[in-house]
């Protein structure tokens, strides 16, 4: 199946995971580390209870065998432009790619964004991400944006 979400007896169980618990290391880490493959184990929990402090959510979407099959990080943030709900990382396990799963936890993210009255959901996509490009474009997200970074601070 590709596009939509899965069959409603094939939708993902979406639970918030919380720091320093067995499945944000062995469900959340390893998904997120794939985007982030230089962040190691260790440092993943470092940033997992920093970020977690400052409002960051870790939502993972389990498959009816019990696997984690994606994971979302997110926060609402008010800001100039309303209160929005930013994604900072949107990953699907390879393997599960293109059946929906990527789309229904979207659709997950877009629901809670409606339910904190947020005005939309925003996020950064790797410039060179074509495949994450085109599913959010087929979401309707438009390019709003560019984010500009200065990596050397000495």
């Amino acid at each position: 199946m590709t596009g939509g979400a899965p069959p409603a007896g094939d939708r993902p169980r979406t639970l918030d995971i919380a720091p320093g618990t067995r499945r944000m290391r062995a469900d959340v880490g390893p998904l997120i580390r794939t985007l982030r493959p230089g962040l190691t184990a260790d440092a993943f929990d470092r940033f997992a209870a920093e970020a977690h402090a400052q409002g960051l959510v870790f939502t993972a979407a389990y498959a009816a065998d019990g696997g984690c099959v994606a994971v979302a990080t997110h926060r609402t943030l008010a800001t100039s432009r309303g209160r929005i709900l930013l994604v900072e990382d949107l990953v699907t396990d390879t393997a599960r790619r293109s059946t929906g799963i990527g789309a229904h936890l979207y659709d997950v993210l877009v629901e809670r964004a409606r339910a904190a009255g947020c005005a939309a959901v925003e996020l950064d996509s790797g410039v060179t991400n074509h495949a994450a490009h085109r599913f959010y474009h087929a979401r309707r997200m438009r390019v709003a944006a560019f984010h500009f970074r200065l990596d050397d601070l000495r």
